[in-house]
């Protein structure tokens, strides 16, 4: 029996991992395969406080992983397969193994929805999906945005600040966006309406995009350093269906309990992108896990 496993490593399985450890807790985080989160995907990070140099987002993580290590924290990366949260010891398995703890913490994260056009090998080197990490590396650059929301504004916000120029592509001919958000945005911006990104082009770093009209099937070619996706993202959150409380968009709920980050079951809690679906930063991540680990602290204190 364990105190705590923590399911995701993150900034917030990290981060909770590190609280947890120096508490003499012994928590056992079990990874993933992928282990370290949406940062492994990008390049240098900037605004992560602490590093005025910048970090790479895997060093960051690694750095991270290699913290919780030296206080005790046990690290597999393993993916879980199955989960029995309904009782008071919670079941884990990976595969046929199981593993059996008082407490869990879920940090799964999230990740963006892609336009499976052959974006993902140009991530980090011309494709990203958040300009707020990413828009100072496109100063005097050429950038699309995609998306119709108020997240796919503040993209385009972010960037105008730093590109030479800025084009929103929809396939609609309606935004999503709120009037406000749209008038902040737009203002000097190219939109192409009913038109989706179809292809990428470049080896290296992303040199070229390919734009299809919908409604007349007419395709075109426009130079771009930069493609910007805004079409929202995917909390991993599968696994849990049935058992923890999500919201209409797949995100864990929590916070209906005198322990803001314990979910809608006694004994789990959520921290992170899993469960932000507002900010999804790096740093608010590792926030949420701190205040994860300090939760549980005192769960454990009372059950005990």
């Amino acid at each position: 029996m364990r105190d705590v496993i923590i399911i995701g490593a993150g900034p917030a399985g990290y981060t909770a991992g590190i609280y947890l450890a120096r508490a003499g807790l012994k928590p056992l985080i079990l990874a993933g395969e992928q282990a370290g989160g949406q940062l492994m995907w990008t390049t240098e990070v900037e605004n992560y406080p602490g590093f005025s140099s910048g970090i790479m987002g895997p060093k960051l993580m690694e750095d991270m992983r290699a913290q919780a290590e030296k206080f005790g924290a046990e690290i597999e990366n393993k993916d879980v397969t199955k989960i029995d949260f309904q009782e008071e010891v919670k079941k884990v398995w990976v595969n046929e193994k199981e593993y059996v703890a008082k407490v869990v913490i879920v940090s799964t994260g999230a990740r963006a929805r892609m336009l499976g056009v052959g974006e993902e090998k140009l991530l980090g080197r011309g494709a990203s999906t958040c300009a707020v990490c990413d828009a100072a590396f496109f100063k005097d650059k050429v950038t699309y945005v995609v998306g119709g929301g108020d997240t796919a504004m503040e993209e385009v916000m972010a960037l105008k600040r730093q590109s030479k120029s800025v084009g929103l592509i929809y396939r609609g001919d309606k935004l999503r966006a709120s009037k406000i958000m749209q008038d902040k945005a737009l203002s000097g911006v190219e939109v192409t309406w009913n038109s989706e990104v179809v292809g990428v082009v470049g080896e290296q770093k992303l040199e070229k995009i390919k734009v299809k009209d919908v409604k007349t099937g007419e395709e075109k070619e426009l130079l771009a350093d930069g493609l910007f996706l805004a079409i929202g993202h995917l909390p991993e959150t599968s696994l849990f269906e049935g058992q923890l409380e999500l919201d209409e968009n797949g995100y864990l709920v929590t916070g209906k309990t005198d322990l803001p980050t314990q979910t809608s079951l006694r004994g789990v809690f959520g921290a992170g992108d899993v469960v932000d679906f507002r900010y999804k930063q790096a740093v608010t991540a590792a926030g949420m896990g701190c205040m994860a680990a300090l939760d549980v602290e005192k769960y454990l204190s009372q059950i005990t």
